[in-house]
């Protein structure tokens, strides 16, 4: 059962220190992965693969697991993921989320230094995330039968792969419909699929919710773990179960109501 807390409305009187304090530690995020990327960027091209990509992951998930102290003390943005921590080590695992939030990244790989990213191709030239994610040898998506192979080969390596099998954030609750590529490289790999909750009750950054919008507060995220399955030949029938139990297990938020919050009038 989630121990989560409804965050409620911020005063009318404070809305305007709560809005400065929650841009200001975004700004942060986004200098700090500028800096990151800069580093990666040089280190790229000298680096032989392997050593790039554990750099690489490391860096990344140091990072986010720094940002997250970062913003402790601020008391807007609370994580509770140490439910992660027994897989940090393990080799060759798909490991599966719900997509509830913008952060959902961030708030897994940053207990996982061993993890790599399926990302959409347009985010791997974002000058925030490109660099870095080319170190790490994040995976783009822009090609069905690329992204399954490198997947697999990444896996039989050892790696660790971080998925939202929603493929977008959830739109409609408990999840949108799943997409079978994950179990696809389960299967070919010979991996087990893990599979993570992450609950929220905040809206913030779901979708259609813009950046600079002020959410009723605390922020709050807390992840747990769910079954572990082992892959099959029929990866489909085995997406459809997954896909079953999110159904049923994820935590839907008291204002969800099976749609995420509409946009403001004026936000695009």
């Amino acid at each position: 059962m989630s121990t989560l807390r409804v965050p409620q409305t911020v005063p009318l009187v404070l809305r305007p220190l709560a809005w400065l304090s929650l841009q200001t530690q975004l700004l942060a995020l986004a200098l700090a992965s500028t800096v990151f990327n800069v580093v990666a960027f040089v280190l790229y091209p000298l680096l032989p693969r392997a050593t790039g990509r554990r750099l690489g992951r490391a860096g990344i998930a140091n990072g986010y697991r720094g940002y997250w102290r970062f913003t402790r003390p601020f008391g807007l943005l609370r994580l509770h993921a140490e439910a992660l921590d027994v897989l940090r080590d393990e080799a060759g695992l798909v490991i599966v989320a719900n997509h509830p939030s913008l952060l959902d990244a961030m708030v897994l790989v940053a207990r996982l230094p061993k993890s790599a990213c399926v990302m959409k191709a347009s985010l791997m030239r974002n000058p925030f995330l490109a660099a870095g994610a080319l170190l790490a040898r994040y995976i783009p998506n822009d090609s069905a039968h690329g992204m399954v192979r490198q997947a697999v080969a990444d896996l039989r390596d050892g790696g660790q792969l971080v998925m939202f099998p929603e493929g977008t954030r959830t739109m409609r609750a408990p999840t949108n419909p799943f997409q079978s590529g994950f179990a696809l490289m389960a299967k070919h790999a010979k991996v087990p699929i893990q599979t993570v909750f992450i609950d929220t009750h905040s809206p913030y950054l779901r979708k259609g919710w813009p950046l600079w919008r002020l959410p009723p507060l605390p922020i709050e995220f807390s992840v747990r773990l769910g079954r572990r399955f082992e892959p099959r030949a029929d990866h489909e029938a085995l997406a459809r179960e997954i896909e079953a139990y999110y159904a049923a297990e994820v935590v839907v938020p008291p204002q969800a109501k099976g749609v995420v919050p509409p946009r403001a009038k004026g936000d695009r």
